[in-house]
């Protein structure tokens, strides 16, 4: 009573008290206490008191509910049928109580069939009980319909702590008692009241793989009924989802499922075809509109396979889908959408179901049904272009509606470009083109002409831009032709000069691309003067341009490093954010890669210039100054650099700038090594000059090593690692670094595994953890010759064993690569050699490792992990064989039969056998996989396991 008593307090309080300490407390007492073995009866007394208000009531039954889903193991065996009846009183009880108690106590009971094998529910299982308690107790029908209608969802329901096998169980247990389920819900039909209940029961049925024929169903009195009620003045919502899950059951098995189903298709498509005319009546309510275009929706993603054939019959549905795409609301109208993908799926893969012997037969078929469905998307092309056009109250819309206006137009682009893979690009053009000209029609000079129409066509041209011809020759040169007389109003602008960067293969292939291109890089000009926005439009379309139109541009380059500089420099007409300036950076760098090498080192210089001055201003300054500088004034130059070095694609010409440069990059690296953004940013560029000069980088490249080397060891800096790996991809195969690498990779993790020594250091220094173990498994792939023999390997392991476990992702999954590549060394040509030295390092600590990588997968590590801890612990398997299997063997039985029974653990050491006999991994992920499941099942068999397993306590030593 005491308990009870506080519970109630503590609702009091968690609802009423003004003090949000007090609530928070309150809040943290009843999770505690939803916990706990006593949840189990206070929850039960509570929801039996008659004093309870309805705030301790939906906590209770939200409590018994969840004790049920989760903790039911916690219970002894004779619990079940006292829990049973206990909870059968409450459905009672609250038959006609509470919506929101009587749901969580029908879950409750549902779930309870799931823990609970069909015998020890008595003759034929839960469905046959409901049916005996609805006979003799007829008045609370409505109760234990809600019960009949939450069973079959609970099959796949995974807060359930059931075991695998036994939710397979329960899964055959409800297919097989289908035909009572339904017969009882035939039975309650004669309750007029209760159709509607009944209907939604039934739908729930439907979900499952039940097996029923359609010729079956297809006069089966439920089925009638909901059929008959589409033709009622009020639309049921039952009915529709009825009829909904019939026509998803009709298609579950492709055409031969729909073949197979026929008398049941025949049956449901008229019905819903009649509804056709509804599509359009303004009398009729929205909500009736949208479950009708629902309906049509399901026929068309249903019977795709069959519609994509192109019979008659089939072009009735595409019309209504056509209707339905044509309605005002976009709610409705974009329910057709998905249809519309997988018909173009159909008509244009080559895959696609064509049965005729030849290449001759199956092209002329293909381009029967293209031509049979080109009206279909002509209109289709017509109806959506609108629904992408600027609202005119837009500049009061709120963030959120403008999110929402966003999503809407990339959702009508992918259908102009499923359109256009139908038609053809240029087709689609034609169509675009013509709205474009309605909507620009009488524009001359005037500014007050509504911009709105022509961004909207502007905008789906620019969608369907990668499937027009680069020779198109009749639509293109007109709309280029067009884009200079168009209003410089900020929002079309910004269009106009997407559009001209999409379009900027066509500018480049067509022949009249080279007089074209003036006129368009002074749209770009005017663009990156009128907005931000505008601006970084602007500047993507510069770099389109530049890149697919570099060759035409090299004579151009005064006038484009006029554009850069004024860009970079930063001046006030221009108006390019920091961060899209490096679009034209890019820009500028693809064109140099044309220049002969003499031309295109005098080129990088002047690019260059107008970064390095800053720099060089803010080194000159002084350390003190430098030093206090925010990283931002350093890194949106260093960033620059980056990308010269990454496009500038002459790696001479690059060696040679970064080795003029080093002065500059040195002297940051020395005062601002304790910046991570700067450090960052600077790797970064490094990285980039490291990658396109390749071994021409000379003495360069040891400086720069020699530097990093040395301000690791003070600084930890993660971006030195991951600048390191890129140092070894490209080098790690030269003998002539060798000895240079070899002392690099020793020094970094010599250093790394002295900070990383325990857990809590891995949950700190994550960044670290996942680039120092990136780097080694780039050290296995490209230079195994010096990593696996240095002395380094032993003590990497050791560190990689402790911070397995560590949550974080990135830093978790490259430690679990790193020893997946050890083990799997014996796949590469250069490894094999070094096996014997693996051995000794992995042997000694084998049964340690393969109880670690057991309880990651069971619980030490989130079960989004599970795959790679999957991938590795088979690999360790390949690797080792039996004596693999022998480690796992000792780890798994440490986990006591509480948690796991006996099947359970030979099935897991059976998958494990197969993998360590070299049988294919693919097919055992699903059985170690189960396995995880079962250990994770709930919270308290997972404390179990991880009690057992202590991965934590087998490296508890110092790292050496």
């Amino acid at each position: 009573m005491d308990l009870q008593n506080t519970v109630k307090e503590a609702l009091n309080a968690l609802y009423h008290h003004p003090d949000d300490a007090v609530r928070m407390q309150a809040d943290r007492y009843l999770q505690d206490f939803q916990r706990t073995l006593d949840a189990w009866q206070v929850a039960d007394n509570l929801l039996h008191d008659s004093s309870s208000n309805l705030e301790t009531l939906i906590f209770c039954s939200q409590t018994l509910r969840s004790k049920v889903q989760r903790d039911f193991e916690e219970l002894p065996s004779t619990a079940f049928r006292p829990l049973r009846d206990s909870l059968n009183n409450l459905l009672k009880k609250f038959h006609k109580g509470h919506p929101k108690v009587r749901t969580q106590i029908s879950i409750a009971v549902a779930a309870l069939a799931v823990h609970v094998p069909a015998e020890d529910w008595g003759d034929g299982g839960i469905v046959k009980w409901l049916r005996d308690e609805m006979d003799s107790h007829p008045e609370y029908i409505p109760g234990f319909l809600e019960l009949l209608t939450v069973l079959p969802e609970e099959v796949l329901n995974y807060k359930i702590a059931a075991r695998p096998e036994r939710r397979r169980q329960f899964e055959k247990e409800l297919t097989s008692q289908m035909e009572i389920a339904l017969n009882i819900l035939t039975a309650c039909l004669a309750i007029s009241e209760l159709k509607e209940q009944v209907l939604e029961a039934f739908a729930s049925w439907l979900r499952l793989k039940h097996g029923i024929p359609g010729s079956v169903l297809s006069t089966h009195p439920l089925v009638l009924t909901a059929l008959s009620s589409l033709n009622s003045e009020f639309l049921s919502e039952a009915s529709v989802n009825v009829i909904s899950e019939l026509i998803h059951y009709t298609a579950a098995g492709g055409v031969d499922g729909v073949s197979a189903n026929m008398p049941l298709i025949q049956v449901i498509v008229p019905k819903v075809m009649n509804l056709k005319t509804q599509l359009s009546d303004s009398t009729k309510d929205e909500e009736d509109v949208k479950a009708i275009a629902r309906l049509f929706a399901d026929m068309g993603d249903s019977y795709v396979e069959l519609i994509a054939t192109g019979p008659n019959e089939s072009m009735l549905i595409v019309h209504a889908l056509l209707e339905v795409a044509s309605h005002p609301e976009y709610d409705i109208a974009s329910m057709t959408f998905n249809f519309w993908h997988s018909l173009q799926l159909n008509l244009t893969r080559r895959e696609s179901n064509i049965q005729y012997v030849n290449e001759a037969s199956i092209e002329a078929e293909r381009n029967r049904r293209l031509l049979v469905f080109r009206p279909a998307y002509e209109s289709l092309v017509s109806l959506v272009s609108f629904r992408v056009q600027y609202p005119e109250d837009y500049q009061d819309l709120s963030y959120e509606d403008l999110k929402e206006f966003k999503q809407t137009k990339y959702a009508v682009a992918d259908v102009l470009t499923d359109a256009a893979s139908v038609l053809g690009g240029d087709a689609t053009l034609r169509i675009l083109y013509m709205k474009l000209l309605e909507a620009v029609s009488g524009h001359g000079n005037n500014e007050h002409k509504d911009w709105r129409p022509a961004e909207a066509a502007l905008f789906c041209i620019r969608a369907i831009s990668n499937y027009v011809s680069v020779v198109e020759a009749e639509v293109m040169p007109q709309i280029m032709a067009l884009l200079p007389k168009l209003p410089l109003q900020p929002q079309l602008l910004q269009t106009v000069c997407l559009t001209i960067g999409a379009y900027s293969k066509w500018l480049d292939s067509a022949s009249c691309g080279v007089s074209i291109l003036p006129s368009v890089l002074d749209i770009l000009m005017k663009g990156m003067g009128t907005s931000e926005e505008c601006a970084a439009a602007a500047a993507l379309a510069f770099r389109h341009i530049c890149d697919d139109c570099r060759k035409k541009l090299c004579g151009c380059l005064e006038g484009l490093f006029h554009i850069y500089n004024r860009t970079v420099n930063g001046e006030d007409s221009f108006k390019v954010p920091a961060e899209d300036s490096l679009h034209l950076v890019e820009a500028l760098s693809v064109v140099v890669t044309e220049l002969p090498p003499d031309d295109a080192k005098r080129a990088l210089e002047a690019l260059c210039i107008p970064i390095i001055s800053p720099l060089q201003e803010a080194i000159n300054q002084g350390p003190e100054i430098l030093s206090k500088r925010p990283s931002r004034q350093l890194t949106i130059h260093i960033d620059r650099f980056a990308y010269i070095f990454r496009y500038v694609n002459h790696p001479e010409v690059v060696a040679d700038a970064i080795q003029r440069l080093w002065p500059i990059f040195k002297a940051i690296f020395d005062l601002r090594a304790w910046d991570m953004r700067t450090m960052e940013s600077l790797c970064r560029a490094c990285k980039y000059a490291v990658r396109t000069s390749g071994r021409f980088m000379g003495v360069t490249i040891g400086a720069m090593l020699e530097e990093i080397q040395s301000l690791y060891r003070q600084h930890h800096q993660p971006c030195f690692l991951y600048l390191s790996s890129e140092v070894i991809k490209i080098f790690g195969s030269d003998p002539s670094c060798a000895d240079y690498l070899k002392n690099l990779i020793e020094a970094l993790f010599q250093h790394t595994t002295r900070l990383l020594t325990n857990i809590q250091e891995f949950t700190a220094r994550p960044d670290i953890a996942d680039d120092c173990f990136l780097l080694a498994s780039r050290c296995i792939r490209y230079c195994p010759q010096l990593f696996i023999p240095s002395s380094v390997l032993p003590s990497l392991v050791d560190c990689s064993m402790i911070g397995i476990t560590v949550q974080h992702r990135e830093a978790s999954k490259s430690i679990l690569h790193f020893l997946a590549d050890i083990f799997d060394l014996a796949n590469s040509a250069l490894g094999e050699q070094f096996i014997p030295i693996r051995d000794g390092v992995i042997i000694p600590r084998g049964a340690s490792i393969t109880r670690i990588l057991v309880a990651s997968l069971t619980g030490a590590l989130p079960k989004s992990r599970v795959d790679v801890v999957s991938y590795t612990l088979l690999a360790l398997m390949r690797a080792y064989g039996s004596r693999a299997l022998q480690w796992a063997k000792e780890c798994v039985l440490l986990i006591p039969s509480t948690a796991i029974t006996d099947v359970e653990r030979s099935r897991f050491l059976s998958a494990l056998s197969d993998a360590a006999s070299g049988g294919d991994t693919n097919g055992l992920i699903v059985p170690v996989e189960e396995f995880s499941d079962v250990c994770r099942r709930n919270r308290a068999v997972q404390e179990i396991v991880q009690e057992a397993l202590r991965p934590l306590e087998l490296n508890l030593g110092i790292v050496s």
